[in-house]
């Protein structure tokens, strides 16, 4: 492998480790937000005993957040130096605004988050729970915002450097809501309450199997899977938007989504299949004829443009995007189906006992994981061979004084660094969780009601 196909690998490992945590801080600040409000509602002490439980789970997830984004930053100067200098003062001004009003909201009151019980009022406690979960919100936007200008560029000139060139701002806002933006974000942000209520569904779901901690599951699970259901269905609408949003501004990508060719003919659905990249065609697939260009036009005999529209070098990894994107979709379906399952077996009062479900959500954890990171591989490869949409490629964007063997040897560390924090994360986790909350005189027995 080339230094170039390195970096990228390089990159790809050390931003896909990072992003199983901040989705997970996301979506458990909203159910932490949930519990604590309803103690401060009804002053049960089964709804504190559950906040303070699941703190210590977020304060384990948040600090493995931070440790592994700060080494995926260090990468835009060491491995990406050309394309630092392009988007210098497009992302300085995303992240500068990333640090100023999420990371600094969201770390100062964390202290207060975990170590503030019974040392504030419970009201104060209570706000620094909103303010690290809007913190943890913040965050993505300004990141999403910052990544989302590279699928779609908007509010910039390019201004000639000497040698170089680069993009410098001409209009913040526009660099905001840039055509991509809000579609994404929306998507970011349901995939991340996914994550967290995945999370509570299947460590509630274990104590239920193990018959331990009995109503502090099932309280639990009540509030992670009201928030499941809205952020899976939320998904499919937000995933429906941005997919629209793909049609208009990245065509190339749409096409290789769905394997479609034809250069003006209208587009099929597939459920599945393999695309032969050479043969421009995909094979053992089966697709509902015309169904794409009726999701994007409401019109089953409108052209969607395809990939036969653009030269070779111009088009990504087909088979790569269509095969993730698809994966994506039947997670993303079979969560809707679980979480609306859940939903109706408790109101039914027959969640609690049946096991072969429980073990389907102990299980399901992996689902939002899974899923968000194949989003994340359709958006990024979906945009190639451009590191910046249009303006800059892949290829011109790295580092050109590395070595092979640099990279190489850094590569190494990161896989051994991150296989060590990787399991040391699972085994506090795991830890906590066997230890469970502290069981408080209601809990004491075991409670099937």
């Amino acid at each position: 492998m080339d230094v170039l196909l390195l970096s990228r690998l390089q990159f790809a490992l050390t931003i896909a480790f990072h992003y199983l945590f901040p989705p997970l801080s996301i979506g458990l600040g909203v159910i932490l937000v949930i519990m604590e409000a309803a103690y401060l509602k009804t002053k049960s002490p089964l709804y504190r005993r559950m906040t303070r439980f699941w703190v210590g789970i977020f304060g384990l997830i948040f600090a493995m957040g931070v440790a592994t984004g700060i080494v995926m930053e260090f990468q835009f100067g060491t491995n990406w130096s050309t394309y630092s200098r392009f988007v210098g003062d497009v992302f300085g001004s995303a992240l500068a605004a990333e640090g100023i009003f999420a990371f600094f909201l969201e770390s100062g009151f964390l202290a207060i988050l975990l170590f503030g019980w019974d040392r504030v009022r419970d009201g104060t406690h209570f706000l620094a729970t909103v303010l690290v979960c809007v913190g943890a919100h913040f965050s993505a936007v300004w990141i999403v915002v910052a990544n989302s200008w590279q699928q779609t560029p908007a509010g910039y000139h390019i201004v000639q450097h000497g040698d170089s060139v680069r993009a410098e701002i001409t209009d913040f806002w526009a660099l905001v809501f840039n055509p991509s933006s809000m579609d994404r974000l929306s998507h970011v942000i349901m995939g991340a309450w996914q994550a967290g209520a995945f999370l509570v569904l299947s460590v509630g779901a274990y104590y239920l199997l193990k018959r331990r901690h009995e109503d502090f599951a099932k309280a639990s699970m009540k509030i992670a899977l009201v928030v499941a259901v809205i952020g899976s269905v939320g998904q499919l609408v937000t995933g429906h938007s941005s997919a629209l949003g793909v049609a208009e501004n990245q065509p190339a990508k749409l096409a290789a989504m769905e394997g479609h060719y034809a250069e003006s003919g209208p587009g099929d659905l597939y459920l599945f299949g393999w695309v032969d990249e050479q043969a421009e065609q995909v094979r053992y697939g089966v697709k509902l004829p015309g169904m794409l260009s009726w999701m994007v036009h409401g019109d089953r005999q409108r052209a969607i443009v395809g990939l036969s529209a653009f030269a070779r070098g111009d088009r990504p990894a087909v088979n790569a995007v269509f095969q993730a994107y698809h994966a994506m979709v039947c997670i993303g379906t079979g969560l809707i189906v679980l979480s609306v399952v859940g939903l109706l077996m408790w109101w039914r009062g027959a969640l609690w006992r049946t096991r072969w479900l429980l073990w389907v959500f102990v299980i399901a954890v992996l689902g939002p994981q899974a899923a968000n990171q194949l989003g994340w591989l359709v958006a990024e490869l979906g945009r190639q061979p451009w590191v910046v949409y249009n303006l800059l490629r892949t290829s011109e964007a790295f580092s050109p004084v590395l070595s092979r063997s640099d990279v190489v040897a850094s590569l190494v560390m990161f896989v051994v660094v991150y296989a060590l924090l990787f399991a040391l994360f699972i085994y506090l986790a795991d830890h906590k969780i066997r230890k469970g909350p502290a069981d408080g005189p209601a809990e004491s027995g075991r409670h099937l009601a």
